[in-house]
């Protein structure tokens, strides 16, 4: 009984710990979802900046067609909000629940995953906001007009416009994580940059079935997230290139010093 309450002992800590770290990441969603939340009009102006912009100066209008959508337009946005405005605190607690476990080799093999994350996250989330939006916004919005003497006049909802915008940014933005991922199963061992290499051309057909299916049904879009996962892809190859060089150099390092400890004097 000794021993087996001496092996639970560990496991028990390690889910008060993981509990602690849990309730620290929902605290800090819910003070940065009220703080967001008091400021989701301000947000909310900001993330319709792309379609004000793509409607020029005669300006344009959004809509809600149910009573209380208007309400959980701003929730969503502070929510929407809160998720970025916490993550580095989510990160951090990730980090430090997982670190104490890990050798100081493999430390300094995953921080720089760890910083790459948000970086390849917001630059996702950057272009689809400042690049890949307005061009969208200027192609939907161009079917508007006289077709067939009736007039066409694009009106769309907050409700619908968020979950658009909400589309792209994260679409990008988790997609712009594939180097990562590469990188990891990399480290891992799991797949090598050979094996990668001779996968290129079915990587190409799937960023490009991804993005068919992550962003909306317009080709300019889906190019636009496609291109970017291709050259991504390439990135990670050069990277992974660069790791096996210093990998095989500390390995014949490695090897040369035993070799030096095993020759007699």
């Amino acid at each position: 009984m000794k021993d087996i309450d001496e092996s639970t002992a560990p496991l028990l800590e390690h889910l008060i710990e993981l509990r602690a770290r849990l309730l620290r990441c929902v605290w800090a969603l819910l003070l940065s979802g009220i703080v967001c939340y008091y400021f989701s009009d301000k947000i909310f102006a900001f993330l319709v900046q792309p379609l004000k912009d793509a409607y020029g100066v005669h300006g344009g209008k959004l809509v809600y067609t149910k009573l209380y959508e208007a309400f959980f337009v701003q929730l969503k946005v502070a929510i929407f909000g809160a998720f970025f405005v916490s993550f580095p605190v989510i990160a951090n607690q990730l980090w430090s629940f997982v670190a104490p476990g890990l050798y100081a080799k493999e430390k300094r093999a995953l921080l720089p995953f760890l910083l790459a994350t948000p970086i390849l996250f917001l630059s996702g989330s950057a272009l689809a906001y400042y690049v890949v939006m307005p061009t969208a916004f200027h192609f939907f919005l161009g079917f508007q007009g006289n077709a067939g003497g009736v007039q066409i006049e694009a009106l769309p909802s907050t409700e619908s416009y968020l979950a658009l915008v909400m589309q792209f940014t994260l679409a990008f933005g988790i997609s712009f994580l594939m180097p990562v991922l590469l990188m990891l199963l990399n480290q891992a061992g799991i797949v090598s940059r050979a094996q990668l290499a001779g996968m290129r051309r079915y990587m190409i057909v799937g960023a490009v079935a991804l993005a068919a299916v992550l962003t909306p049904p317009d080709v300019v879009s889906q190019l636009m997230l496609a291109v970017p996962l291709i050259i991504l892809f390439e990135l990670s190859l050069v990277a992974m290139w660069f790791t096996d060089r210093r990998r095989a150099k500390e390995a014949a390092d490695d090897d040369a010093a035993l070799v030096k400890i095993d020759t007699p004097q």
